[in-house]
Order: C-alpha cells, then structure tokens, then sequence
C-alpha cells in the first residue's frame, strides 16, 4: 500500500505539473493570437482535464493512508509514530492528519477537491476559471512536491517492524479531533480558490466586477469553514487542556486568526467595489494578504518556528514554505504593477459620515488588530535572530491591545447600518442613533446596579471597565441591528397586510445578503457579551479527602468517592463530586484523570456544567504524592456557553447570506417612493 499511495502522489504531482505548463501556454497563445500546432482551446481543456484527474489520483493517496492505518500497517514510519492497535476506530481515521506528513496530504487532497469543483464549474466563465485553474495548479505543485520530496507520508520505517504504534497524542484524542483540524483546513486551503480568482482576473485585466461576485461567494464558504474551525478550536482548547479558558493567543491560534481577520476586511469592502467601484486596489491586496498569510500559518506550525501545544516538532519544510511565498509575493507584486491602472476606482469617499467610511474604518480595525497579531507572533522569532536569545509575547500584551481595537470594531458594528450611502445630514444622523444610544446608557446603568464597575476595592479595574463597556456597547449594537429589521417589517407590514413575523421573513428572503450579515452581525455582538464575562472568572483549588467540600460561587463540591477504568487504550483516575446550591444537591460531575497505555502519557478529561449565566468547569489536577489525596480545582466562568451560542447565529447568517434572494413578482410589495432620506430600499434584491 506504500509504493501504491507514493506513486499516486508522483502520478498527482506529474499531472498537476502538466495543467500548470499546458493551462499556461494555452493562455499565451490565447492573449497573443499566435498560431501554433494544437488549438489553445484544446490545450487549456486537457490541462483542465489533467487538473480533474490529479483529484482522483491525490484521493488514491489519501485513501491508501488511511486504509494503512486500519489495517495497522506499522513498516509505514508515519502510521507507527501515529497510530496504534487499541486506538479507537474515529481516531485511526482523524490520523490522516493528526501529523506532519499526513495534514499536509490532507491539504493536498482538500486543495485537489476545490480544483475539482472550480473546473466543473469552468463554462460558467471559461476564460477566467482557466486562469484561476492555472494559478490553483501552481499552488498544487508546491504542495504536491513537499509530499513527494520533503515530507513523504509513505516513507518506510528503516529496521525491525515494532508490533504496536506509537499511538496518538492523548491531547487529540478527543471528538472534535475528527471535525476541528478539517474544518481549519478547509477554511485554510479555501482560500487559494479567491486568490486564484483574484490573480487571474488582474493577469487577464478582466472587464467589470464579476470576478468579484464569483470570489465572494468562494470567500464566505471559506470564511464560514474557517470561522467554524476557530471556534472547535477553542471548545477543544477549554475542554481538554484543564486550564479553565479557551483562547491563550498561542502563536497557532493567531495563525488562524490573522487570515480570518483579512478575509473579514475583503468580505466588507468588496461591497464598495460592487456598489461604488471603490477600493479595486485594497480588495486585491486583501485577498493576497490573506492568502500569504495561510501559508505563513502553515510555516509556523509546521517549521518548529514557534512553542506551542498546537505545532509540530522542528523541520524542514520551513525552507520550502518560505521560498515559496518569495515566489508567490514576487507574482503578485510583479503583475499588479503591470495591471495597476487596471485598478482604477470610479468614485472617491464623499463623506466621513456615510457607509463607506464605516467599511473603511472597519478595514482599517481588522488590519490593526491583524498586524498587531503578528508582530506578537514573529517578535519571538526576530528578537531570536537579532539578538540571539528568544523574546516572548504573552496574553497581557495581546489583551492590552486586541481588546480596545475589538471594542472599537463592534462600535462601528453597531454605526455602519445606520450610516446611508455617500452622505448624510446630522438630523438624519441624530434621528436613526436615538434607540441605539438609549440602549447603551440603559445597559450601562444596568450594569452599574449590578455590580459591574470600573473599579475594585477602591482602585481602577480594566476588566471590569472593558466589561462595562462590552456591554453597553453590545445592547447599543444589537438596538441598531433590531432596529433595522423592524424598520424594513413595518414597510412590509403596512404594504401587504401581514403581521410583524411573516414581513420579517419576507423582508429577508427579499435581501438574504444584507440581512444574513445582520444575523452575522448579532451572533458577533452574542460572542462579544460571552467574551466579556472572562473579566468576572473565579476559581478555587483544594485537596480533597472523602466527604470534604470546596465552594465556588454559589456551588457546595463534596467528595463521595472515588473510581478507577481501564480499556486496551488508557486507564482512567475519576473523581466523583457531587454538587449543592443553597444546601440542595443539584447534579453529580466526575472529572477523569488518563493514562495512555502506550505512550504513558497523562491526559485530563474536564467535567463542566453549563447554564446561560456560566460553566461550572471542574478538573481533576491528580494527586498529592504525600498524602494519597486527589486534587480538584473548580472554575467558575460566566457567559461562556453565550459564546458557543454566538457562533451557531453566526453559522446560520452566513448560511442564509449564501441563499439567493427572492425578487419581489408583485407590485404590493414595492417600496413606496417617499421614504426617509436615512433609509434603505429594504425590499430590494442584491446588496
């Protein structure tokens, strides 16, 4: 199965080599006019051609890994450092990509299926999709070559063959093992399809803003993959580490977040390219960026560049990677100084006070937050090379910046949907900021009853002033997008008669785009009000014999037992806790302690009990050498299932924006002419 899976990825490579050199010529000869011995529309269909079997033959690949894995193939080194006899069958699957070698097969086939969907896809413009296939079969050949020659999955172990593997890492064996590291990967590799697009359409000076409407739909379904990765990784992160969060700023957690950051930027100021012809330049170079910075994401993780749980051991792959992104910088830099009066805006920015400055300044957030970011992530790395010893970053800095810069950003969250196109009066502006700005100082005074304030003990507190705000600004943010809804309802309402809920579902179908954004836009404000509560965490940590209690918050743990399990892949230390409120037992927990058979590694299994005010997250720490005694630290932590709440509105905003609007067929459901200078045309199709 080795020698069949390593000559299908040279299969792969070969026939990926040849769209790339066959998809370029046939665009030569199409933009010279020259003649030659085959027709350039036969060629670019047999690279086209090629580029779908290079699918076929990097899925042979994929297949025949995993099929070594179940059959417990250990003369393959990738299987037995990866794998072993008792590992349960979902996580012998998830060892595709549990490794090196084997994620970067895993980008190989997803780049590969992409392909495949995009060349499908080609009559809807030919032209362009064979640019944009060329430009994606470069991508394929670099990563095709690193399986091949740098990081081969199919490598032979040298010597004996050991009877069992070496088995997985006990932090990835846990469920979302077998959906988080595709999701990011999706969302990773994705967003080669609209760098592609974008690339192609500036080498060929490609007429009007179609290319635009083509990568915006490619760019949300990535943006969606890897908005879901994220947050998997973040559940994964609180639910296995035991240390009672869910975001560190590790360096690959910032690896995926920077991409997010300027694919959330091209998502908002692609919409003043196609309503306004503005920012041609800027919408091309966020999408460059983004792409650069999935593959600086992949050299981190994967060169042993940065410490962290996340990344693999020192390698040398580094090399490639960063050659690479020379060449690819090189391309982009090269051909938009050729094309870039190609990228003339049709119109300049009329007023500060309108929706395109809002999308302005929102591009402008995004990409501070996004350098900031980095430059915390590579200081380690440069203050290495300059000064010789490794500097590093940590929460404090990340926090002490990230968390004005997002607190700004939800502001103009909340400002841009009330803003109109181009220019506005400040009656307008006074009228549509009255219910958001009722909402704010309600929820600040609200807050300030409740105990929430600036200070603590007497001296200022940043948390609990950031809290404060969060929160004000959250309830102003979420009156604005309400507001909005209800505004476009009562139109429809008044027009057709129906009540409230039906216009509602009426005035979204009629605009799935906008309104999708909104739903976008509340599940952003829902995760920011779940964030915010961290400022208000508590914990507590104690030892405990049998019948002993610790409380936190309003929690009573008590100690009634202990328990031991055992299967042919770890043994398991439980503690068994039972839990009271206002004297009442309310639920049982039992956080586990793991030993993993093979590699006699320890592993905690946290016990967390969620309500909409907070997680009770309990994990057992192990025990006291001394005395026997197993040792049991309880977090309490407000709001965190807001957050997880957040997302699936987030998902399902971006869903319907996905969905095509609905054209009214009826003249009873046309806007009327007369309607407020500060309001949209609610009912009408597009953005």
């Amino acid at each position: 199965m080795a020698t069949f899976g390593s000559l299908s990825l040279l299969i792969a490579l070969a026939l990926a080599a040849y769209n790339l050199f066959a998809g370029a010529v046939a665009l030569r000869l199409l933009a010279t006019g020259q003649p030659a011995p085959i027709a350039p529309e036969r060629l670019a269909d047999t690279a086209r051609r090629a580029g779908i079997a290079a699918f076929f033959a990097v899925t042979a690949a994929a297949c025949a890994l995993v099929w070594s894995v179940f059959t417990n193939d250990f003369s393959i080194t990738y299987i037995m450092e990866h794998s072993n006899r008792a590992l349960p069958a979902a996580y012998k699957f998830a060892a595709l990509w549990s490794g090196q070698e084997g994620s970067l097969l895993l980008w190989c086939w997803l780049l590969a299926t992409y392909g495949f969907v995009l060349r499908l896809r080609h009559k809807t413009d030919v032209k362009l999709y064979a640019y944009a296939g060329t430009i994606l079969s470069g991508i394929q050949v670099f990563f095709l070559a690193v399986v091949n020659f740098a990081a081969p999955p199919f490598a032979l172990l040298r010597g004996s063959i050991p009877a069992d593997g070496n088995g997985l890492n006990p932090l990835l064996q846990y469920p979302e093992m077998v959906i988080h590291p595709p999701m990011l990967y999706l969302g990773y590799v994705g967003f080669s399809v609209p760098f592609a697009f974008a690339l192609g359409a500036l080498m060929m000076r490609y007429p009007g803003d179609k290319w635009i409407k083509i990568t915006r739909v490619w760019t949300l379904v990535t943006w969606l993959f890897l908005t879901g990765g994220i947050f998997l990784g973040m559940h994964w992160a609180y639910a296995v580490l035991g240390w009672g969060g869910y975001w560190g700023w590790d360096p690959v957690e910032n690896a995926s977040f920077m991409p997010w950051l300027t694919g959330t930027a091209f998502l908002h100021s692609v919409m003043m390219q196609e309503k306004k012809g503005m920012m041609k330049s800027w919408n091309v170079w966020l999408i460059f960026s983004t792409f650069l910075l999935t593959l600086l994401g992949t050299l981190l993780t994967r060169a042993g560049l940065v410490s962290s749980v996340h990344a693999f051991a020192q390698s040398s792959i580094g090399t490639w990677f960063m050659v690479f992104m020379g060449i690819v910088l090189a391309v982009c830099i090269f051909t938009y100084i050729l094309q870039r009066n190609h990228l003339q805006a049709e119109h300049h920015l009329e007023s500060l006070v309108s929706r395109e400055s809002s999308f302005l300044f929102n591009n402008l957030v995004l990409l501070t937050a996004c350098f900031v970011i980095l430059w915390g992530t590579l200081f380690p790395i440069l203050s290495e090379y300059v000064e010789g010893s490794k500097v590093t970053v940590g929460a404090p800095f990340y926090n002490r910046v990230a968390i004005p810069i997002g607190l700004f950003l939800l502001f103009l969250t909340g400002v841009g949907p009330l803003l109109p196109w181009r220019a506005t009066s400040l009656r307008a502006v006074r009228r549509n900021f009255i219910v958001p700005t009722i909402a704010l100082w309600a929820m600040v005074i609200v807050c300030l009853a409740a105990g929430v304030r600036p200070w603590k003990d007497g001296a200022f507190d940043p948390g609990n002033f950031y809290a404060l705000i969060a929160f004000a600004l959250s309830a102003s943010v979420m009156a604005a997008i309400l507001s909005e809804f209800f505004r476009g309802a009562g139109v429809i309402a008044r027009q057709t008669g129906k009540n409230l809920a039906v216009s509602m579902y009426l005035l979204t179908r009629r605009n799935t785009r906008r309104y999708g954004g909104y739903i976008v836009h509340i599940g952003v404000v829902i995760v920011v009000i779940g964030l915010a509560g961290a400022a208000f965490n508590r914990n507590t940590e104690q030892e405990l014999a049998l019948h002993d209690k610790m409380s936190v918050g309003p929690y009573t743990l008590e100690c009634v037992g202990f328990t031991q399990d055992s299967n042919a892949n770890y043994n398991s230390d439980y503690a068994l806790l039972d839990v009271y409120r206002n004297g009442k037992k309310q639920f049982q927990m039992a956080p586990e302690k793991r030993v993993y058979l093979v590699s006699q590694q320890p592993q905690t299994m946290v016990a967390v009990h969620s309500v909409p005010s907070w997680d009770l997250y309990v994990v057992y720490e192990g025990t006291n050498p001394d005395t026997g005694q197993p040792i049991i630290k309880a977090f309490l932590n407000p709001l965190v299932s807001w957050i997880w709440a957040g997302v699936v509105l987030l998902v399902l905003g971006t869903f319907l924006a996905l969905i095509p609007s609905v054209v009214p067929v009826t003249t009873s459901l046309r806007t009327p002419a007369a309607r407020p200078a500060h309001a949209e045309p609610v009912l009408k199709g597009g953005d």
